[in-house]
C-alpha cells in the first residue's frame, strides 16, 4: 500500500471533500482517502497496482477542481 498526497486547488465547503472524496474511492485500487478543504489537500492510501497518480487527479480534475 502506498500513499500520496494531492494539492488540490478550488475547494471550499464540504460538498467539495464529498465530490472529491467520492471521485476518488469510485476508483479501483484506492484504499482511503482523507480530504482536507482548509489546507486544500487530499491524502490517499492506494495500490499502485491497480491505479495511478496521473487516474487520481484525472479523477479529481473532472469533479471541476484544480490539482496544483
Amino acid at each position: 500500500m502506498e500513499q500520496t498526497t494531492l494539492k488540490i486547488e478550488g475547494m471550499t465547503c464540504d460538498h467539495c471533500k464529498a465530490a472529491v472524496t467520492n471521485a476518488l474511492t469510485e476508483l479501483k485500487g484506492v484504499k482511503d482517502v482523507e480530504v482536507n478543504v482548509k489546507e486544500g489537500t487530499a491524502k490517499v492510501a492506494y495500490d499502485s497496482s491497480n491505479v495511478s497518480i496521473s487516474e487520481m487527479n484525472e479523477a479529481v480534475e473532472e469533479q471541476g477542481y484544480d490539482i496544483v
